[in-house]
Order: structure tokens, then C-alpha cells, then sequence
């Protein structure tokens, strides 16, 4: 085994998932553990293990991580600085000095947006936005092959923006955001107490619901308003919709194409390509495994 192999984790509030990978992506070795949020020191020192393992069974000793994790990471990328609610202890924590090697820490949407970019449906694409749909509406943007994180590392929260500016504020106080109108977060709202899932809401809505047509072709709506929204501002080549909710198929993909051409300015006729991600469950940890390379190729440059 080479030096080149390195390690992504992801760090989720269930799991923690583990992976090495190779130059050309192809996944070397992987782990999987529940999180158990109990305490910090419980899935800090399972992230320690998982790495340590991962070194042994690739005989790489040494060389750089990435971890994605929930939250914005603080301009140097060494820690997550603001994560409230959600796995104490994780803020500012210094991970490159408690694993002992360096660590790059990025958000997990952009995480997620990193492994469709260099190896998933993004593969070859500069500019790139990509869409998370699942509990909530979480994102991340693509620009000249680089991910985007803005000042304060914020860039790429575009759940957030409003579809609706007389709508209920949602976590971040935004009224009538796109998390909020397709989020699976607020499906009991929505559906007045009827559905308690998008999952279920679907059933129903291909059984024929009216009620659940209505709810979920709002929600469908809404969503292609929030791309036109993007591809008016950041004119991306391809938008990727990821996450839970993109599970649903053609019963989201078909409506959405027709909302779309409705709301798309195509300028010359051009449009935007709209395609699901390719990775699954381990897209976050591929995706911080391709940012500590490309961070330590970055950093290696800049001392030659």
C-alpha cells in the first residue's frame, strides 16, 4: 500500500463512518460505528480508533484526514467553530492535535458535494451546486472545481432561503425557507397532523391522495423555485439533488422537470442539468478524504 491512500470520516449524530481511498477514489477500507452521543469523549476517542484501524489495515502510518461534520468549520478548517445543540464538546475542538496528524474539517454538505464533484454524478464539472434533501434542506456550492465556504465559512446553507416571505421563520429565524416548504422536518405542519413522514405522505400521494398531491406538488414547486432562484445567481453547469428525499424518483424528478421549464430563465435556450447523487451513506466521509488531500497538496505546494 502507498503513501497516497487517505482517510475520510464523516461524523454524524447517529453513525461514524470511516473510509480510505485511493488517487482515483476507489474505496480501500471502511468503518462504521454508532456515534453515541452520550458524552464527546466516547465518539471523540471512537474517531481516534477508527482512524487508527483504518492506518493499520492500509499500512499507511501516517498522511493527512479529513473529517465532515455538522456545523461551520472556522477559517483555517481545523475545527468545527459554531455546532449548537448537537454533539457537545464538538466546537473549536482541535481534532489535527488529538489524532496526531494533519486534519482538515469541513462541513458534511460540502463534504457530500466533494465526493459527487470528484468522483460522483459532479465528476469533471466546475461549477456545481448541490442540494441536500432529507430532514432538513442542506447545501453546497461548486465553484472553478473548488468548493465555495465564503467568509465565516457560511456559504452553502441554501435551505435557508426564503421561497415564502410571509411564511413561519424556521431554525435560523428565515421566513418561509426552502427547508421548511420540502424538509421532512416540517411534514407534520404541512399535512395539518395527517402525515408524520415524506415517506408516508408519498405512499399516499401515489395512491392517489388529493391531499397529499396537493402537499407534495407545493413542496415540488417550491423546490424549483429555489433552483431557478440559484441558477439565476450562481449559474451553475449542473445542480445535484441528493439526500432521503430524492429517494422518491421520478414522483419528484418528473414534476419538478415540468416546474422547472416553467420557472428556469434558459437564456439562449440553455438549461440547467439536474441529476441525483451518486453516493450513498458514505458520500460525507469520501468527500473529507478528497479535501485532506487536496488541502495537504495545497499546503505541500506552498512550502516548496
Amino acid at each position: 500500500m502507498t503513501m497516497e491512500s487517505v482517510i475520510g470520516i464523516d461524523l454524524g449524530a447517529t453513525r461514524i463512518k470511516a473510509v480510505a481511498i485511493d488517487p482515483e477514489g476507489n474505496l480501500l477500507h471502511q468503518h462504521i460505528e454508532p456515534t453515541q452521543d452520550i458524552n464527546d469523549a466516547i465518539w471523540k476517542n471512537a474517531v481516534f480508533t477508527a482512524v487508527k484501524e483504518i492506518r493499520q489495515l492500509t499500512g499507511n502510518a501516517s498522511g493527512s484526514v479529513g473529517i465532515s461534520a455538522p456545523g461551520l468549520p472556522n477559517a483555517a478548517n481545523t475545527a468545527i467553530a459554531f455546532m449548537p445543540g448537537r454533539l457537545q464538546g464538538l466546537e473549536n475542538f482541535i481534532w489535527g492535535k488529538f489524532l496526531g496528524t494533519p486534519t482538515f474539517v469541513l462541513n458534511d454538505a460540502i463534504a457530500a458535494m466533494m465526493a459527487e464533484a470528484r468522483y460522483g454524478a459532479g465528476r469533471g464539472r466546475n461549477n456545481v451546486v448541490m442540494l441536500t434533501l432529507g430532514t432538513g434542506v442542506g447545501g453546497a456550492i461548486l465553484i472553478d472545481g473548488k468548493p465555495y465556504q465564503g467568509a465565516f465559512q457560511k456559504a452553502g446553507h441554501l435551505g435557508h432561503m426564503v421561497i415564502d416571505s410571509d411564511g413561519e421563520p424556521d431554525i435560523i429565524h428565515m421566513p418561509g425557507s426552502l427547508e421548511d416548504a420540502i424538509g421532512n422536518c416540517t411534514i407534520e405542519k404541512r399535512s395539518m397532523g395527517k402525515f408524520t413522514s415524506t415517506h408516508q405522505m408519498l405512499e399516499a400521494y401515489k395512491a392517489g391522495d388529493p391531499f397529499a398531491a396537493c402537499i407534495w406538488l407545493t413542496s415540488v414547486r417550491k423546490l424549483a423555485i429555489g433552483i431557478a432562484s440559484l441558477t439565476n445567481i450562481l449559474s451553475p453547469e449542473m445542480v445535484i439533488l441528493g439526500g432521503g428525499i430524492t429517494e422518491a424518483g421520478d414522483d419528484l424528478f418528473l414534476p419538478l422537470k415540468d416546474f422547472l421549464s416553467r420557472y428556469e430563465w434558459r437564456a439562449g435556450g440553455n438549461q440547467t442539468t439536474i441529476v441525483k447523487a451518486g453516493y450513498g451513506d458514505l458520500s460525507g466521509a469520501v468527500g473529507a478524504a478528497c479535501f485532506a488531500r487536496e488541502k495537504q497538496a495545497e499546503n505541500k505546494k506552498s512550502t516548496d
